[in-house]
Formats: C-alpha cells, structure tokens, sequence
C-alpha cells in the first residue's frame, strides 16, 4: 500500500505538536540543517524538543570499534529527542540530517508548561516512544530513498527499472525519478516520498549535477559501475558529517559470460564503499537480490565454528535452498566461514558437499602431526586443500557478500576479512591454536576467529538490515570424556589410525578455541531472527570422517525451525517489528 498522507486528525500526536509548537506561549523557533549537519550528538544535554517540517532525519548509535549503527529514520512531522526531554537524561544517539531540513525546536520548560494544558501530548508521546523503541530493537525504521548514479559510459536506467519491478513485485509502490525532476520544487520530491513506498533516483555518467543532488538528499546511494572497465577519476559519494559510517555502496555489472567477478579491488579502492555488490547485466534473480537489500529483506546466514560437527551447517543450507530461502549475505567463524564460501561463490549443494568431502573428510586434514613448538600439526596439508579448493579467489570478487573472522592476537580484536586472498583468510579462521600455527597478515598474527567471537552475528548485522538466519554449535558436546579419562598408549593411537585425526589434545585444543560465555553466547543468538541448533549426537569436535550423520543433523534442526515461520523468511524481521508495534499500542492506554 502507497504511504499517502491525510490531513492529522485532531486525537493525533501531528496534531497534538502542532497545537503544542503553536501556542502563543511555546517560544518555538525555527532553522535549517544541510544535508550531512547533526542535529545533536549523543552526550548532549536535551533541553529542547524538535519536530521535523521538511527532510529528513537519521537517529544512530556508536559502538566502540564498530561503525554507527543506523536506528532509524525520523519523517515531516515527527518529533526528536523526546526520549531525553521527558527523562529528563543526555540525548543517547546522534541524529543527524540526512537532507536539507527544516527543524522547528522549543525548550524544554516552555514544553511542560504548554502540555500540561495539553495532556493528551504525553499519552501520544509515550505511545511514539514506546513504538520507536520496538522499532529500533527489530530493524525497523529503514531507509527507503535511494539514488543509483552510473559510473559507466552505458546507461544505468534499465537496470533500475528491473529493480523497481522487483521491488513492485514484493507488493510495494515505487517511484522512479531521474534528471527531468531537477528543477521541481522540494515540495514535489516530498509529496513523491510521502505518497510511495520507495523512491529510486537514477543519474546517469554524463548529469554530473542531477547525480550532485541524488547523492545529497537519498537515504542511501548506490554507485554503478562496470566489472572489467576501470572507474572514473571523480564519484559521487553518500557521507554525513561527524560519523565514520559509508552511506554509498557499489554494485558492479558484468557481462552474464563471465563466470565470475573481477577487478573490483580496483573500484574498491576508488570509491571506498560501505558494501559492495556484483549482477550480472540483464540477469532477473540479480535484480531481484538487490531489490531486496532496497526493502529490507534480503537474508543474512551466520555460521559458528564447531571442527568436524561444523558439516551440519551443509545441512543448514541445503534445506535452505530447498525450501527455496535466498542467501544474500554469508559469513562465519572457522568451520563455519569454510561452510558458508560455497554459497556466496554460487557452489550448487552438491558441489558444496563433494569439496568438503574431498578436503576433510577424505583427506586427513590434520594428520601432518608435527613436534608440538608452535603447533600439533604443520598445517601444510591444510593449505594445500584450501588453495585447491579456492585458488587465487580474492573475498571482494566473490558472487555474493561475504566475510569470514579471525583473532587478530596483536591487537586483542576481532579481524574481518573481506578483502584479500580467500584461502589466506580460511587458514587464519581455522588456526585453532596449539592445534595449527597462526597466520601472519600484514604483521598481523591471526588465529581461529572462534578464540574471539564463535558466533559472529553482530558482523552481519553491520552489513544486512534484512532478516538473519544464524546456525550455531557452541553449546554441542564436542569432546568425548571417554578418550580423555582413558587416553590410548602412543602404539594403540597409531596401530588404530586415530593418530589421522591428532590426539586427544586437538580435542581440548579446538573446544576451548569455541568456548563462548553465556553472555556473549545469548547476545550473538540475540541478533538472529531465525536459530537454528544442530545437534550431531556424539559426533567429537575432530571426528572428520563422521559426515552424513552430521550434515543430517543440520538438514533436520533447519526443517524444523523453519517449519515454525508463519511466512517467508525474507519479510520475517518486518513482521515482527509490526506485531510488536501493534503490541505496543494496544499496551498503552488511550486518553479517555
């Protein structure tokens, strides 16, 4: 349904503010932001309360070491920092304009006094922050104008048209507005806004200044380029003043011939993107990928580490593909970042299954046992079967978004590779230590990214809105108390053949590197809104020839979780944000 906005109703809060900022004795003023200003700084003290006339307003939170997290969008007729004002507390998120705004503002004692003669402000007040926190907590609140500019010689205006149909084809109104609108008034780009579910801005190469206005007033920009040709010495990019988050993300087109990406470190580099994203020219499913990352619903998959148990995780994602649920990001932890490369390079289920199967179940991976100074095994047999498996892959050129951790143990931090060599990156995510040597980067030492985060959902969350599914063995049994209370002599553990899979220590070794607190634990599965737990039976953490029972495991768990879903997982987090929205409102009550 189309966003078209009626006049307010006298029993609404756009009602309610308007009386309020009205008042002979409100003291209200006004002024205006540019595009990229903060309004306020989270910190500052909240003596006044805003309400936005026209533009548009970003709310975001800062995490340390992490980028600003967008919390929502604030729209004409809104207020701002009422949370603050009410509680009488320093404002707890920037709010920054995200396109030339109009803001009217009243202090915070001419507010009290002017609702006390208008108390039915505060119901609708408590409603509003009861709603936005909901919201925020589910994802809600996304942008939904965005500008696409091409940064190629041929035009980009059938590509989004495609997307447009994709994205008409969800269910929603869209709009599509290119260089003809630069000389409307502003009044018209915000009736278009208000009465559409999303609006494209589309600027071709050679509209340097229509593309100028697109990147300035879009929630988001997108810049379009082609795979194989090299970018131009000037783009326009999507940056608000005082946050080190990226707001312009890069898709590159290729010829449907060419069986994967290249070149984009190249575009990488010039553009800087926040993310980045490869279609294949004319290709539908591409179209409608993107679409999905415009309304919110494409899916993000998690995978934790786990050693041998990690198989269910192929279980996972072919009941996933079978029940036909789109990947559009992946990512993971040690075994689990293996696991999750075969969908984001278009491995088909079967391809998926005979390479693990080659690389570990048949092939002994840790069977190069070696004098235990650095490592119990060398691991050279190990990076062969990754270098096989991916060759020269760069993570960048990869069909889909991905990343894989590590545990930088330089810096104490989580590292996320989502550039450079893609077997460089699995051999420092499954460097369990004592068990493999670390890996060296860039004067980095890197071991199993499960040592620091197991279940790196809050990695995902940076880079999809969308719905996360997230597959997790941390609390699984992986350790057999039985070879550990009666450890076999040096000649049985090699007449037997168990030495192929290294001694008990490895099992030690690899379940302490995927210990994961309760804490950690319950705010990483916090973050998925679909989980998924295998349960491998006795299946040990270094048991790499106990397959299919495994994967059987992970098929089933995913089943069965799925099968509890009222709807399609792409529109799960949306749903959930609407019936808590709805909680809210009927929770609070309504002024007699």
């Amino acid at each position: 349904m189309a966003k078209r906005r009626a006049a307010p109703s006298p029993d609404t809060l756009e009602a309610a503010l308007a009386r309020v900022f009205d008042h002979r004795a409100s003291q209200a003023s006004w002024f205006a932001l540019t595009g990229g200003e903060p309004l306020f700084a989270a910190g500052d003290e909240a003596d006044q309360l805003y309400l936005l006339r026209s533009g548009r307003l970003g709310v975001f939170r800062r995490v340390e070491g992490q980028p600003p997290q967008m919390l929502g969008i604030i729209r004409p007729g809104e207020p701002v920092g009422e949370m603050a004002l009410i509680a009488g507390s320093p404002h707890s998120a920037d709010v920054v304009a995200l396109r030339d705004s109009e803001i009217l503002a009243i202090p915070r004692d001419a507010f009290f006094e002017v609702a006390r003669t208008e108390p039915e402000v505060m119901i609708h007040l408590s409603r509003l922050m009861l709603s936005r926190a909901r919201e925020r907590g589910s994802g809600a609140g996304e942008p939904t104008v965005f500008g696409f500019v091409g940064a190629r010689a041929r035009p980009i205006r059938a590509f989004v048209e495609r997307i447009a149909a994709a994205v008409i084809a969800m269910g929603h109104t869209v709009q599509v507005i290119d260089e003809t609108a630069l000389r409307s008034a502003s009044e018209w780009f915000s009736r278009v806004e208000d009465s559409h579910d999303y609006v494209l801005y589309v600027a071709e190469a050679d509209q340097p200044a229509w593309a100028a206005l697109c990147a300035r007033q879009v929630d988001r920009l997108f810049v379009v380029g082609d795979a194989l040709s090299p970018p131009p010495l000037a783009v326009p990019t999507r940056e608000l003043e005082g946050l080190r988050r990226q707001f312009t993300d890069l898709i590159l087109l290729r010829d449907p011939r060419m069986a994967r990406p290249a070149n984009t470190g190249v575009w990488l580099d010039a553009v800087a993107p926040g993310r980045w994203f490869h279609a294949r020219e004319g290709d539908e499913t591409d179209s409608a990928r993107i679409a999905r990352i415009v309304t919110g619903t494409s899916v993000g998959l998690v995978l934790s580490g786990g050693g041998a148990r990690a198989y269910a995780h192929i279980g996972v994602v072919r009941a996933l593909h079978e029940l036909q649920v789109p990947l559009d990001f992946l990512g993971g932890a040690s075994m689990g970042a293996v696991v999750a490369a075969g969908p984001a390079l278009e491995w088909s289920d079967d391809q998926l299954d005979a390479r693990i199967r080659h690389a570990f179940v048949r092939s002994d991976p840790l069977s190069d046992i070696a004098l235990p100074i650095v490592a119990m095994t060398r691991a050279g047999k190990v990076a062969g079967l990754l270098n096989e498996a991916y060759g020269d892959i760069d993570i960048a050129d990869m069909p889909r978004p991905f990343f894989a951790v590590s545990s930088n143990l330089t810096t104490g931090r989580l590292e996320i590779h989502r550039r450079g060599l893609l077997r460089r990156a699995m051999r420092a995510s499954i460097a369990i230590p004592g068990v493999m040597p670390p890996v060296v980067i860039d004067g980095q030492v890197l071991v199993d990214g499960a040592v620091v985060s197991n279940f790196p959902t809050d990695v995902m969350r940076q880079m999809n809105s969308g719905p996360l599914i997230g597959s997790d063995m941390s609390q699984v049994r992986g350790v057999d108390p039985a070879a550990l209370e009666n450890p076999p002599s040096w000649w049985r553990w090699i007449a037997s053949g168990a030495w192929k899979k290294g001694p008990p220590i490895v099992s030690v070794l690899m379940r302490a590197a995927t210990i994961t607190s309760d804490a950690e634990l319950q705010r990483s599965r916090r973050e998925s809104d679909l989980l998924i737990l295998p349960h491998p039976g006795g299946a040990d953490i270094r048991d790499w020839k106990v397959y299919e029972p495994t994967v059987a495991s992970g098929h089933a768990a995913a089943l069965a979780a799925l099968a509890t879903l009222d709807g399609p997982v792409e529109t799960l987090r949306k749903r959930r944000a609407q019936a808590d929205a709805v909680r809210s409102e009927q929770a609070t009550p309504v002024p007699a």
